[in-house]
């Protein structure tokens, strides 16, 4: 689709969420979800195949609600990812 912004995860672009947009995703068994809310970012992610309102959130941090924001957000949600698979 060439949309994505991260080279692990199948992510939007910024602009997705600066129109107000969640989005929630998975690799294997990781789950995540962002939220934009007025002025941050929000991801979680948690393990498992229910749905983020089912689940146990097990991890979850805010990001300023910009493009460096969002590029933190990216490389936090791979850094989670590979931690977690590489232990």
């Amino acid at each position: 689709m060439g949309t994505s912004a991260s080279e692990i995860f199948d992510l939007r672009n910024f602009y997705f969420y600066q129109s107000g947009n969640s989005f929630t995703g998975s690799l294997g068994s990781f789950s995540y979800k962002i939220v934009p809310e007025s002025d941050k970012l929000k991801a979680m992610t948690w393990h498992g195949m229910l749905c983020s309102e089912l689940a146990e959130m097990e991890h979850e941090k805010e990001f300023p609600f910009t493009q460096e924001g969002f590029d933190e957000m990216i490389k936090w949600l791979e850094d989670t990812y590979k931690s977690e698979n590489n232990s």
